[in-house]
């Protein structure tokens, strides 16, 4: 492989890893990158980040190296690379001895052409010279966002690859699915210093991802119905808490799912347990804290929940982006209530950081809880957030059932008098209680029975009341206060709604029953349910041999495809998305077996080579070809023949002339005689 010749990338992209095409977004950066463009690309989890930096080490000379958050990721990684036939390794602190000596004999050789490293590596001074000696001619930064002291997975050490950058003088590639304006500024100057990447923001939709939020009515059993609908699907429940996560790990496992806890609390041994059953098991649930997701490469993730609610959009749109990475439909849940919102808004109240970094912080939770207060499509809400606009969706909650709204003028107008009436000292229980006319002895003891918004909003439920004042919090026209243990205050926003100025519509609420739960979609029709199931035990059983997760046997999208289409041979598996000439080598045959209930003729391994490629029709019309003249056009000549790797050669050349065809080792003078003629006329008609 020279410079002068590289690789073409379509050619790689089926060849290596299987796919016929690039997904949006991915060709003009590839492009970009491979052309050693400093560049910098905002695409949605599971748009194919990670091939637009491995398919340039492909193409170029020399290795690429790729920083990456978690060790967990990068082991994936390697070993997705290794199943396709990339050489690729990692330098980690959870290597065995025999893992790094293995890196550093295959990087003395100039053999790897990737090498993953986590930040932290970047500390060692030894660490340039080992780049420059291994030929380092690219750096490709995975996860980018940690870089940003903004984003919400900062990490200091991302700070050391710039300087990086500068001391080996080589272009940068960095990558990331979250991060809007101001993140994406911080980014370039840290990573990029005075220079100007290339940007690359190809939109944040994943339209096979349902979005679902509820508000929390039992949510224990709220998540056990969504669970059950996904019955022996891989999932993830995140926890705001490492206690809930043991809970509703128990109460999962008692329901009869595989499921596992995971905390910042457990010891490393139990976390990595844990990490390695969620690869290898196609059915396991983990409930975790968010210390569980950066690293996780897991591509047919079936559904997310959120049993309390996340941070902050970026938060939200990170973790629910862990599923259905190989575009396949997954589902997501969000649950929230009053508490979550009292609680995201103390951490931020009493936090050390700045009054401007606080400021910040509310602004990006406001955005959260208009999300999940939303009243019109959800996705529509949430990408334009970043930045984006969409028609709607028809794939999230709101879309299948649009919210119903009532004037809520009125309530609200009276909600903020009781609030500001009481000294806005109370929280939501005792202003309900007021508003209703219930005269506790709580109530009765201040006097707040006597007060004029005693009994006016009777009109209302409790529920419903305490749904007004939960929609009051998430248009951030209430606030917890942490000076009052929790009271409700009035922020600016509200007065105008008090002063008569403004209308409010709120959503008339619908609390599911806590047995009701959104319908989970079929991966594929009722008539290909059985084959798929026999696909997944096929991969199940060829994965545990190998002591490999199922997903790097083949991911659900590819067993979903070869469900569908049903390929009757080699060359049908081969067009297979994700099949690519490794993969259709070790485990072609077996999964057509499985598909046809009989093992496909055997092939020679020169034609095997070209399964699915357009020169493998080629091969076999040439094939007929020669055995029709090996003696002759009369059958009476010497015997000739053209090997198989003549042939394969041949038919991915496609001589124009005999003068081409004399080049192709195997074609002496005697078989151009034989064949040449007849040869170049089938290769002009193909």
């Amino acid at each position: 492989m020279t410079s002068d010749t590289p690789p073409d990338p379509q050619d790689l992209l089926a060849r290596v890893f299987g796919f016929d095409s690039f997904r949006p977004g991915q060709a003009e950066i590839v492009a970009a990158v491979q052309a050693g463009q400093d560049t910098l690309a905002i695409m949605p989890t599971g748009g194919g980040k990670s091939l637009c930096y491995q398919l340039p080490a492909l193409g170029r000379d020399g290795l690429t190296l790729v920083v990456s958050p978690l060790i967990a990721l990068m082991r994936d990684q390697v070993r997705a690379l290794t199943a396709v036939g990339v050489s690729a390794g990692a330098l980690t602190s959870g290597n065995t001895e025999a893992e790094t000596d293995a890196v550093h004999d295959a990087l003395n050789r100039s053999a790897l052409k990737l090498l993953y490293v986590a930040p932290e590596r970047l500390a060692s001074g030894a660490m340039v010279d080992m780049l420059r000696r291994a030929g380092c001619s690219l750096i490709a930064v995975d996860e980018a966002h940690c870089v940003s002291q903004w984003g919400h997975d900062f990490r200091p050490d991302y700070l050391r690859i710039g300087d990086l950058r500068r001391a080996l003088g080589v272009p940068l590639a960095a990558f990331t699915a979250t991060a809007d304006a101001e993140t994406r500024a911080e980014i370039i100057k840290r990573l990029f210093g005075t220079g100007q990447p290339q940007v690359f923001l190809h939109g944040f939709d994943r339209p096979n991802i349902t979005l679902n939020f509820a508000v929390k009515n039992q949510p224990r059993k709220q998540i056990l119905g969504f669970a059950e609908a996904r019955r022996g699907q891989a999932g993830i429940v995140y926890c705001a808490t490492r206690a809930r996560t043991e809970t509703l790990a128990q109460a999962l496992c008692e329901a009869g799912h595989n499921a596992r806890a995971y905390h910042g609390g457990m010891d490393a041994h139990t976390r990595r347990m844990v990490e390695e059953l969620f690869q290898r098991d196609d059915d396991l649930i983990v409930v975790a804290t968010i210390a569980f997701g950066m690293g996780v490469d897991k591509p047919d993730i079936r559904w997310v929940a959120h049993a309390d609610l996340p941070k902050s959009v970026e938060a939200y749109y990170q973790e629910i982006g862990r599923a259905g990475r190989d575009g396949a439909p997954a589902d997501t849940l969000t649950l929230f209530g009053p508490d979550d919102i009292r609680l995201r808004r103390a951490q931020i109240d009493e936090s050390l950081a700045p009054n401007e970094r606080k400021s910040a912080d509310h602004a990006r939770l406001n955005a959260l809880l208009g999300l999940a207060e939303a009243t019109q499509c959800r996705r529509q809400v949430l990408l334009s957030y970043f930045g984006e606009v969409i028609k709607p969706c028809g794939n999230c909650d709101l879309c299948a059932r649009p919210a119903r709204l009532f004037d809520a003028t009125t309530p609200v107008r009276k909600a903020l008098s009781a609030i500001l009436r009481t000294g806005e000292s109370f929280g939501m229980g005792h202003l309900v209680d007021i508003l209703t006319g219930n005269a506790t002895d709580k109530v009765r003891a201040r006097g707040h029975d006597a007060l004029p918004t005693f009994a006016v909003g009777q009109e209302l439920s409790r529920a419903r009341w305490q749904a007004v004042f939960r929609q009051m919090m998430g248009r951030d026209l209430i606030r917890p206060d942490p000076e009052r243990h929790g009271a409700l205050r009035m922020t600016e926003a509200a007065r105008p709604i008090l002063r008569g100025e403004t209308q409010i519509h709120l959503r008339e609420d619908t609390l599911n029953a806590a047995g009701s739960r959104p319908a989970a979609k079929a991966l594929v029709s009722d008539e290909d349910a059985p084959l798929l199931s026999a696909l997944k035990a096929r991969r199940r059983a060829l994965a545990e041999a190998a002591g490999l997760p199922a997903y790097i046997v083949f991911t659900d999208r590819s067993l979903i495809e070869m469900a569908q289409r049903r390929p009757q041979t080699l060359d049908e598996m081969a067009r297979i998305s994700g099949v690519g000439a490794v993969k259709l080598e070790r485990y072609g045959t077996a999964f057509l077996h499985v598909i046809t209930g009989a093992s496909p003729p055997e092939l020679h391994p020169a034609r095997r080579r070209l399964a699915g490629r357009p020169a493998a029709a080629l091969y076999d019309q040439l094939q007929a070809l020669a055995q029709d003249l090996q003696r002759g056009a009369d059958g009476t000549g010497k015997l000739l023949t053209l090997s198989p790797a003549t042939l394969r050669a041949i038919a991915e050349a496609r001589p124009a002339g005999t003068d081409q065809l004399a080049r192709i080792r195997g074609m002496d003078a005697a078989r151009i005689d034989r064949f040449g003629t007849a040869i170049v006329e089938l290769v002009q008609a193909d």
